[in-house]
């Protein structure tokens, strides 16, 4: 009997360890972008065709490149070279949109304002991970107010329609694109929505219900509510060097917000309010303060558990087992 429990202790070990990955294993608890050549990653993108992938981008004299990082250990695992569009100026934001395209955002304007347009660059996402060449479609871009400068492009997860936030220290505005963009004319962006933030990157959470918008020092959430934009209250943005992007987990249970520099670091947030406006609560009801983890027990804790257990029976029985060993053998 005893050995069989030894043997059971020992199997669901095993079983413990080899449970599925959690959303710390896959990136979403944080990890660091170890890539040397990625030292102004100002834009972050969880992929949905490839769980744990994370695409970045450098902000400016870099070229037109995306980085496929994997959470699980900030290595890059591709790099993905556009083809057919013209030399990157000042490359700020990606987002990805229905059927897995890339939308890359050539948005920013270190000139202040001054220049007549910037791009937009489409490609698909590659369905196998490693180095290659993609053809992407460019589109151009104006305001319909006049040049300025943006760090922030989402695209939403259903509509497919694409959205600018502009960059103001007094806060911007949502621009809307044109319900779909063309290749051969000049898109133009027009004021939407006011925005209460000097904004650095937007998200939108997977079931495009909510809007995450990131700053230097501080976010906002707002629901959707249809391009309507309603504020909901501050979100947890984490003290960074130069916090430029933001991104939801596959899943929408955690926000991801990056950083430039050599190794910088992305760290995980909470998402503490629900598409509706309501505060997240552990039983799905009632309110939760700003910044707390809601939702439900991260299946982390269950795995962490389940070793705990393990290892605490093993100890009990093999402790037990040497007690009762005849001291004369």
């Amino acid at each position: 009997m005893r050995r069989s429990l030894v043997f059971l202790s020992g199997a669901l070990l095993i079983g413990a360890l080899a449970a599925p990955a959690s959303a710390a294993d896959d990136g979403g608890g944080g990890f660091t972008i170890k890539d040397p050549r990625i030292t102004e990653s100002s834009g972050l993108a969880a992929s949905r065709l490839h769980p744990g992938i994370y695409w970045t981008h450098n902000d400016s004299d870099d070229g037109p490149y995306l980085y496929a990082v994997d959470g699980r250990t900030g290595k890059t695992v591709a790099t993905v070279t556009l083809r057919g569009i013209g030399t990157p100026r000042d490359v700020e934001a990606i987002s990805i949109g229905p059927g897995n395209q890339i939308y890359v955002g050539d948005i920013g304007d270190n000139l202040g304002g001054s220049w007549p347009y910037v791009w937009i660059y489409k490609l698909p996402e590659p369905k196998v991970l490693q180095d290659q060449t993609i053809r992407a479609t460019q589109y151009v871009v104006k305001y319909s107010n006049g040049a300025r400068d943006a760090e922030s492009l989402v695209v939403h997860p259903k509509t497919g329609r694409v959205y600018i936030i502009d960059k103001k220290e007094d806060g911007g505005h949502l621009y809307a694109g044109p319900a779909q963009l063309s290749p051969t004319g000049t898109n133009v962006f027009r004021p939407v929505a006011t925005v209460d933030l000097w904004a650095t990157d937007a998200a939108f959470s997977p079931d495009g219900g909510q809007l995450a918008v990131r700053g230097y020092f501080g976010g906002i959430a707002y629901e959707w509510n249809g391009g309507r934009i309603k504020r909901q209250g501050r979100l947890d943005v984490p003290l960074q060097p130069q916090g430029e992007s933001v991104t939801y987990t596959t899943d929408g249970s955690k926000l991801l917000y990056g950083s430039e520099g050599t190794d910088s670091q992305v760290k995980a947030g909470s998402v503490p309010y629900s598409g509706s406006g309501d505060a997240k609560s552990p039983s799905g009801k009632g309110s939760q303060p700003a910044g707390t983890d809601g939702g439900s027990t991260p299946k982390a804790d269950y795995r962490i558990g389940a070793l705990v257990l393990v290892v605490a029976l093993a100890l009990v029985f093999g402790i037990k087992r040497l007690l009762r060993r005849d001291p004369r053998r």
